[in-house]
């Protein structure tokens, strides 16, 4: 039996080819995908590929239907509905052992295995078992797929230090910085957004933001954050959400002295940044790089989606079928909307 998948060739080459669907092997499972969401990642992909040599497939925000489960699966059957996340740690490397899985030295990244963007999907067996859920019979296959990008933010969140009635700064808000915007909101900060889309900006105010700048009418983006703030101190906590190496530096102009930057945006490799040393030193600013997530907080963060925490409607646009990858994708790049999908028969 034949499938469709989008295969990754070279920057701006993408295409869609028949390849045969994937048996499970040992605790494995494959899903018939219902749906699969447009990621910032699949267009950074898209315009100058990844770490692996091409072809590879990608993709890794989508959520279906058990097609077939190999020997060992115990927790899902065939016709379940279910929403896989794209990664498991191992559970025994250094990293693992001092509670650090999303610096596992075997973590398993599937989107670029087997990628998300086809319409069948082999599910390797730590994500079987660490990673997967069963959908709820009222929760759209849409809502579910929207799991990945949650855990990130939440992570993020998470490893951010603010208190109840803080100031926080999201800047970006494309569909990770959005979220962040929710997760902060709900964690009780007061939170500012920076963007230079109305749309997005009116999604942020939507969110909970209770300040939207949009960059393009301020000549100091940094200054204008911090005259929002209480006495004009600067913000207790500031969130990187874009990936773009000078947007690193403007948030770390925007945080208050004994304040927290928090950089979640990963910039092109061999970007670098410039901070002045006087300004960290004696401000005692905290500045951290944090990537990923982790299994506990992919947990919590589906338990999220079933409280409607966030929306698939205030999240996702536009439909596409599989032949029409490329367009979705470029759409999303263009930030015309926040994600667009791919939707299976």
């Amino acid at each position: 039996m034949k499938m469709k998948r989008v295969l990754y060739y070279a920057p701006g080459d993408i295409r869609v080819e028949e390849a045969d669907v994937p048996t499970p092997g040992e605790g494995e499972i494959v899903i018939k995908n219902k749906v699969t969401l447009t990621c910032g990642t699949d267009v950074k992909t898209y315009k100058r590929g990844y770490r692996y040599e091409p072809p590879f497939g990608f993709g890794h925000e989508c959520s279906g239907v058990v097609y077939a489960v190999g020997p060992g699966v115990k927790n899902f059957v065939v016709g379940d509905r279910v929403v896989a996340h794209n990664s498991a740690p191992c559970g025994h490397c250094y990293y693992c052992k001092k509670g650090e899985p999303s610096m596992c030295e075997s973590l398993i990244q599937n989107q670029f295995k087997n990628g998300g963007y086809a319409e069948y999907q082999l599910i390797p067996a730590p994500i079987v078992e660490q990673n997967t859920f069963h959908i709820p019979d009222n929760m759209e296959y849409k809502q579910a797929a929207l799991l990945e990008p949650l855990a990130c933010a939440l992570y993020g969140t998470e490893m951010t230090h603010f208190d109840m009635g803080d100031t926080v700064c999201v800047n970006g808000c494309g569909p990770i910085g959005l979220m962040f915007v929710r997760m902060c909101v709900l964690r009780g900060a007061r939170v500012i957004a920076c963007d230079m889309n109305p749309e997005r900006l009116a999604t942020a105010k939507k969110l909970g933001a209770e300040i939207v700048i949009n960059i393009k009418d301020v000549e100091d983006q940094a200054q204008a954050v911090i005259d929002q703030t209480p006495e004009k101190r600067g913000v207790d906590a500031a969130i990187e959400a874009t990936g773009l190496a000078q947007v690193w530096e403007i948030a770390a102009n925007m945080a208050r002295p004994g304040g927290e930057v928090l950089f979640f945006g990963g910039p092109k490799k061999g970007s670098t940044v410039t901070f002045d040393t006087n300004k960290f030193h004696y401000q005692q600013l905290t500045m951290k790089g944090v990537f990923h997530t982790t299994p506990q907080v992919v947990n919590g963060a589906f338990e999220l989606l079933k409280m409607g925490a966030i929306k698939a409607d205030d999240f996702v646009q536009n439909e596409y079928p599989i032949e029409e990858t490329e367009q979705a994708i470029l759409e999303h790049a263009s930030g015309k909307v926040i994600k667009n999908c791919i939707v299976y028969d």
